[in-house]
């Protein structure tokens, strides 16, 4: 008797659904109510995931390409070995590949090549304008920011435009960045020193004499300063 009435109470509890039952009903009991909703819902999940593999597939693609004609671009400026015939033979491919490719890394950086290549060819106002519109893109770059500016830098003087050269190299020199800096000071010496003013220009070579014992700049700021004496 006593066996029957455990069997019975068992039964009971058997039959009672635990918490995790109950919320799996639940959960399949809003399913069916709100299906058609959960249906759009994961339909809209897969289609942004969709569209954002297609997105970056496409950048990657234009990376790839980009990349690609750069690299034929220059290649093609090395076989004319000579750099006025160099810029006249790509500078209508580079500025597609500018227009085309504006966004991707290589087009980025074909900028800074057109400029160099530019400078080279002596066509000094356009070599400014690219190393200008490349210092923009780069600017939170610290290295390659000391890089451009010291090609401003140089463009300028060659444009004959030496207060605008100053500026370029004093952004170097008063920056944190070591890189060009012994460059920088330098030229700034040799610009003080055209302008007669030969206290900054005695300044600028000391520090390079000071701060730079394996700087190329060493030996000539040495003789440079014998002179002043």
């Amino acid at each position: 008797m006593a066996e029957q009435r455990v069997s019975n109470e068992r039964k009971k509890e058997l039959e009672q659904l635990d918490p995790f039952q109950e919320n799996l009903l639940k959960v399949l009991s809003y399913g069916k109510e709100y299906k058609k909703q959960l249906i759009l819902i994961v339909g809209a999940l897969v289609l942004v995931i969709v569209v954002f593999s297609g997105v970056m597939y496409s950048f990657q693609k234009a990376e790839n390409t980009a990349a690609i004609l750069v690299s034929q671009v220059l290649t093609q400026y090395a076989e004319a070995n000579d750099p006025d015939k160099g810029y006249l033979k790509i500078k209508d491919d580079v500025k597609t590949i500018f227009t085309d490719y504006a966004n991707t890394i290589a087009g980025k950086r074909a900028k800074v090549e057109f400029a160099k290549i530019c400078y080279e060819a002596s066509e000094f106002d356009e070599s400014y304008h690219y190393y200008k519109e490349a210092l923009e893109i780069f600017k939170n770059e610290a290295l390659m920011k000391n890089f451009l500016l010291a090609s401003l830098g140089h463009v300028s003087i060659a444009r004959k435009e030496f207060e605008e050269a100053k500026k370029y190299f004093l952004q170097i020199e008063k920056g944190e960045t070591g890189l060009l800096k012994d460059e920088a000071r330098f030229s700034l010496a040799m610009l003080y020193e055209v302008d007669n003013n030969t206290a900054e220009s005695k300044k600028m070579y000391d520090k390079i004499v000071t701060d730079y014992e394996s700087s190329m700049y060493k030996p000539i700021a040495e003789s440079k300063l014998n002179e002043m004496k």
